[in-house]
């Protein structure tokens, strides 16, 4: 494939993904949140064996590149996720103490 219609692929990839996540009720979002944690974990492997075994620097940057957008994307999703979590536990324990004062 030429680097047009690899652009035109991520483009579109881009502006379907916001669109389906855009549409998802705030009760999915954890739940989506850890399965994207899984898929980008693969997607940094995959970046991490494309940069091993790049022969051209354009691909290598490109690649490594690849590396460091989808770690910053899994470990930001797992602090975004962590929190969210950290939320409903706060709530669940509020709730707690005040039955138990009673």
């Amino acid at each position: 494939m030429d680097g047009t219609a690899l652009l035109t692929i991520t483009v579109l990839a881009v502006f379907v993904g916001f669109e389906v996540v855009s549409k998802v009720s705030s009760t999915l979002h954890t739940p989506l949140m850890s399965g994207a944690n899984a898929i980008h974990g693969i997607i940094l492997v995959g970046a991490i064996i494309v940069a091993g075994q790049a022969a051209d620097p354009w691909v290598l940057a490109v690649a490594l590149l690849a590396v460091v957008l989808a770690t910053a994307n899994l470990v930001g999703g797992f602090v975004v996720t962590d929190r969210m979590l950290h939320m409903f536990h706060a709530k669940k324990d509020a709730g707690q103490a005040k039955g138990g004062s009673k």
